[in-house]
């Protein structure tokens, strides 16, 4: 008899699932809201909100920029494929902005120099200017002496100290890029061919927009043109690395998507020889809206890396609708509804200790876990509340037809496990030899977990991206100096004080070069107290004499002296203004609550041990390393998920006593303790390491271990139904976790891995499990 609810619940879960598709359609209204930035699944900076702007700025560049060098055809202008390239980019309108001609004002920058020529002096020069004078002179007579060391953009007799010129030198980016004159582009040379820079920027954040495809397609045109010409082009940027990113998850999800619903539609059509028995896939498909709507709605977004694991949530979501269907092969008179009463107990339970452990990552500082976490629990919801409400109305008046080969594989394998249980003295045996087997294999087992692990580039990005590093001289490193100080001037001697530090790693080679504002200006009391010191030394004309023996005349050195000390101070907001201060823009931060920010970038880092030390050289001074700490935030997330796959058991053997009483909690408890241990065993033998996504997945181990022994506890319909709805179950989990192996990127298929193996270790334990005598068992085989 239909209970009155059954009529109902269809229609709730219709209203209920036409809300989530306009939920869906709404967050879907400027695009799809799928992210591919690696950094959204990283933690965030805590509440600092300096060190977050300091994080955005170094991003930025990465997430918008792309560099292109072109070299052409021997004998050929070396500017023009540049040009050509740079003409297409901009047509192509990809991009906000293309460089590749530099226009100098040069006017300006002469103004800009003769103004910052105190403030813009290197501090060496400025000390000898201070304490020894006469051999600054002296050393100025001699480039004097010298036409090709002498001249600058400022001439000589508007500049007769040359200190225009020391600014200007000092500005000097390093490395081997060089400007030319000529073309009025940057250039670098290597191997006898030169290089031409190309840079752009795209209108919006490369990893949150559907341009990085664009992008790519179009650089691929670039390269083919290009080709035709016998010139040579190089080119690395954020949204390469974005396309790559998104077409390798798209390219993912899509196989392991469609390889575990091809399986899992032939498995159902074998086991239950009913097409309408596909409809089993419902619940997925509702899982999967529900998983990604719940994404977005906490996160904003959902990343591609959770949708590459959100297509193998559909082995677990059509476990529900296995479950209730494989009871047909011990009930001989099924019927969609009674039947779903009966198993309706284990399904929730079952749905409960899944819950668990995905609730519990959701308590880890990881987006990563928490993201994934959100999307399984809502998947899991979704499908439960598709096969209990739904499924049933569908299945009115229908029954399976259940592949009698596969019951009686069954009941053999249940005939055997009771054969091998009678000999107690080899049973003892076996278990000693697992045990020990176990022990071995965990003790292999080795930790490793690096952000490099979640990325898997195509080689010629990443052999594109070392050569423009070769070449050019600048490898960026993701470590970097935050700075603070009560005000400007002892910010800028702050920075000078860790300059001074870092040129003894760029001596030994472990550093090839960094950019601090100290570089660019200093501060104001310093460059006043240059100018004093400076006029007062034009009273004496013997500190001067060996520029007055060249002929320069008194009066003119003694004129610039005394307009050295009216000059006024720059700020460093005055000194980012210009073309030459572009390479230390980003690094001024601003005031904020009272205190004055800016950064110190490295590039070239051979040896990252020296900079803790370098961060001790002024107070305020912190070491941002983003990698580091991440390794460091690892290995802590690790231990924690441990303590949380405990309590997620602790919370499980609660609800089992709370349901099924002490007998049944550890006995149910035991299969996934077992799976656990043997998957982590088998990881040791086979040389993979236990990561956050392996501790991941045999969390969801848990669960399932956790499914499958309720259903063999309960034996609802019987030991050899409930073994089959098992086997259909892990089937349908290892052709979709086991595929996930597959996958390119080492996380993943770390992941994927320990879910396969925890899932065949479940499937092996769980027959053991013995029902009290008082459980339901198929009349036609006793336990």
């Amino acid at each position: 008899m239909r209970l009155p609810i059954e009529r109902w619940l269809p229609r709730l879960f219709k209203l209920g699932f036409l809300l989530i598709l306009c939920i869906g359609a709404w967050q879907c209204r400027n695009g799809w809201p799928v992210s591919a930035n690696l950094m959204d699944l990283v933690p965030q900076a805590g509440n600092d909100a300096v060190r977050q702007l300091a994080e955005a700025r170094i991003q930025e560049p990465l997430s918008r920029q792309v560099i292109a060098l072109v070299a052409a055809r021997p004998g050929a202008d070396s500017a023009a494929p540049a040009r050509r390239l740079a003409q297409r980019w901009t047509d192509s309108g990809l991009f906000s902005s293309v460089q590749m001609e530099l226009a100098v004002d040069l006017a300006a920058l002469r103004a800009q120099l003769a103004a910052g020529r105190l403030a813009m002096l290197p501090a060496a020069d400025r000390r000898q200017l201070e304490t020894d004078p006469a051999s600054y002179a002296a050393r100025r007579a001699r480039e004097l002496s010298d036409p090709f060391s002498s001249s600058g953009l400022v001439s000589v007799d508007q500049d007769w100290l040359g200190l225009t010129r020391r600014a200007e030198q000092a500005l000097h980016p390093g490395g081997a890029v060089q400007y030319d004159i000529r073309t009025g582009t940057l250039q670098a040379e290597q191997a006898g061919r030169r290089w031409v820079l190309v840079r752009a920027e795209t209108r919006g954040n490369a990893f949150d927009s559907n341009a990085p495809q664009r992008i790519a397609t179009q650089l691929e045109q670039d390269r083919q043109a290009l080709d035709a010409d016998g010139a040579e082009l190089l080119v690395a940027g954020g949204p390469l690395y974005a396309a790559a990113g998104r077409a390798q998850a798209v390219a993912e999800s899509g196989w392991i998507g469609t390889g575990a619903t091809i399986g899992i539609v032939l498995l159902l059509l074998l086991a239950l020889r009913r097409a309408r028995a596909l409809l089993a896939f419902a619940p997925v498909a509702v899982g999967l809206l529900t998983g990604a709507v719940a994404c977005v709605a906490v996160f904003g977004s959902i990343h591609l890396l959770t949708l590459v694991i959100g297509a193998s949530l559909i082995g677990v979501a059509v476990d529900f609708p296995l479950h209730w269907l494989g009871k047909s092969y011990g009930m001989a008179d099924w019927q969609a509804w009674p039947a779903l009463r009966r198993v309706l107990p284990g399904l929730t339970i079952s749905l409960a200790a899944s819950l668990v452990g995905y609730i519990a990552l959701a308590f880890t500082p990881f987006p990563a876990l928490t993201q994934t976490a959100v999307f399984s629990a809502a998947g899991l919801l979704g499908a439960y509340a598709c096969t209990v409400c739904q499924l049933p109305a569908w299945m009115r008046n229908w029954r399976p037809r259940p592949w009698q080969p596969l019951l009686r594989f069954a009941q053999a394998a249940l005939s055997a496990r009771e054969r091998l249980a009678s000999r107690r003295l080899v049973l003892w045996l076996g278990a000693l030899a697992l045990a020990a087997a176990t022990v071995g294999g965990i003790s292999r087992l080795g930790i490793q977990d690096d952000l490099r692990q979640w990325l898997s580039l195509p080689a010629p990005l990443v052999q594109q991206a070392r050569q423009i590093g070769e070449i050019t001289g600048f490898v960026p490193t993701s470590q970097f100096f935050l700075v603070r100080a009560p005000d400007t001037d002892e910010l800028l001697r702050r920075q000078a004080r860790i300059s001074q530090a870092l040129d003894g790693l760029v001596e030994r080679g472990d550093l090839a070069a960094y950019s601090s504002l100290s570089q660019l200006v200093s501060p104001a009391a310093d460059q006043q107290a240059l100018g004093r010191s400076l006029a007062a030394s034009a009273a004496r004309p013997e500190v001067w004499k060996p520029l007055t023996d060249l002929g320069i005349p008194y009066e003119a050195l003694r004129h610039e002296l005394l307009a050295m000390a009216k000059l006024p101070p720059l700020s460093i907001d005055e000194a980012l203004q210009g073309q030459q201060a572009e390479r230390w823009r980003a690094l001024w931060l601003g005031t904020h609550d009272g205190q004055a920010a800016g950064m110190v970038t490295l590039l070239g880092l051979r040896d990252a041990s020296a900079l803790d030390a370098v961060a001790q050289v002024a107070p305020d001074v912190t070491l941002v390393d983003r990698s580091g700490e991440l390794n460091r935030m690892f290995a802590a997330t690790r231990i924690e998920a441990a303590e949380l796959k405990l309590l997620s058991y602790v919370v499980a053997a609660v609800l089992l006593l709370l349901t099924l009483g002490r007998a049944a909690t550890w006995r149910i408890l035991a299969v996934p303790l077992a799976a656990t241990a043997c998957s982590l065993a088998a990881l040791g033998y086979l040389g993979q390491p236990l990561t956050l996504f392996s501790l991941f997945g045999l969390l969801l181990v848990s669960a399932i271990g956790v499914d499958y022994a309720i259903f063999m506890y309960e034996r609802v319909a019987g030991a050899p139904a409930s073994l089959v709805g098992i086997l259909l179950s892990a089937a349908t989990t290892l052709l979709s976790f086991g595929l996930l192996a597959l996958s390119h990127t080492p996380a993943l298929a770390n992941f994927g891995l320990a879910v396969a193996l925890g899932v065949a270790f479940s499937l092996l334990w769980a027959p053991w499990i013995r029902a009290p005598r008082t459980a339901t068992q198929h009349p036609s085989f006793n336990n």
